[in-house]
C-alpha cells in the first residue's frame, strides 16, 4: 500500500485528492497539510511513501519543505511530487535541486496523477512535457558550470553513457538495452551516479546532464 501525504493550501484540492487517491486499491491518504510546516511535521508523523506538494503555501513554501523533508535523517526514502498550477517556470529546477523526484501541473488527469505516484514510489523520476521543457530553457538562459559538479570528473566513461541517457529521460531498461547491459546493472550505475554526483533523485541527474553541459538543449 502506498502511503500518500497532500501538503496544499486549499482545502478543497486536498479533498478531491483524497478522493481520487483512497479509491486505488494500492494507495491511501495518511494525512493532510496546508503549508510546508505542518506538511514537515506530518510526514515524521506518518512516514509517507509519497508527498504530493503544493509549490505555492504559506509560511513554508513546496520548495523549502521539500528541502527539509529530503534532508531529514528520519524521513529518508520519501519521494516527493510537486503540484504547480504553473507548470513552466522556474520553480522545475529549484523544486528538483531540494530533492523532488517530479513535478507535475494541478491540471494533469486523474490518470497521470496516479501514475506518477506509482512511478516515484518505485524510484523513478517524473518530468512531464512541460516541465521538461522549462528546464531546457532555463539551461539554455545560462551558462552551463561543469565546475558546479566536481564528481564529474571521477565519472567512468561508461557512467557518463548512463548519465546521458537518464538526462534523455531513459528508464534502466531502456539504459540497459542502449548499452547492453542488464537491467539490474544500470541500476547499479544509476545509483552510483547519485553518490558521485551528491543528486538527491533520478530527476536531479537530469539537472545535472544539463547543467553540466553533457547535454545541450536541442541537441540530439
Amino acid at each position: 500500500m502506498i502511503r500518500v501525504l497532500l501538503a496544499d493550501d486549499h482545502a478543497l484540492i486536498r479533498v478531491a485528492m483524497r478522493e481520487l487517491i483512497d479509491r486505488e486499491p494500492d494507495m491511501t491518504v495518511v494525512a493532510e497539510a496546508g503549508d510546508g510546516h505542518e506538511a514537515e511535521l506530518r510526514a515524521l508523523e506518518t512516514r509517507p511513501d509519497v508527498v504530493l506538494m503544493d509549490v505555492r503555501m504559506p509560511g513554508w513554501d513546496g520548495i523549502q519543505a521539500t528541502r527539509r523533508i529530503t534532508m531529514h535523517p528520519e524521513l529518508e526514502g520519501v519521494r516527493i511530487i510537486v503540484l504547480t498550477t504553473f507548470e513552466q517556470d522556474a520553480n522545475v529546477v529549484r523544486s528538483i535541486r531540494a530533492g523532488a523526484s517530479g513535478f507535475l501541473g494541478k491540471a494533469a488527469s486523474a490518470e497521470v496523477i496516479l501514475d506518477a505516484i506509482r512511478t516515484v514510489d518505485e524510484g523513478g523520476s517524473l518530468l512531464t512535457p512541460g516541465a521538461t521543457r522549462s528546464l531546457v530553457e532555463h539551461v539554455a538562459a545560462s551558462q552551463s558550470r561543469p565546475d558546479q559538479y566536481p564528481g564529474l570528473d571521477r565519472l567512468t566513461e561508461r557512467e557518463r553513457e548512463v548519465l546521458e541517457l537518464v538526462g534523455r529521460g531513459a528508464s534502466n531498461d531502456e539504459i540497459a538495452d542502449a548499452l547492453g547491459m542488464s537491467a539490474a546493472t544500470a541500476r547499479t550505475h544509476v545509483g552510483r551516479l547519485l553518490s558521485k554526483l551528491e543528486a538527491h533523485t533520478r530527476a536531479h541527474l537530469v539537472v545535472v546532464a544539463y547543467e553540466s553541459g553533457l547535454l545541450v538543449p536541442g541537441g540530439q
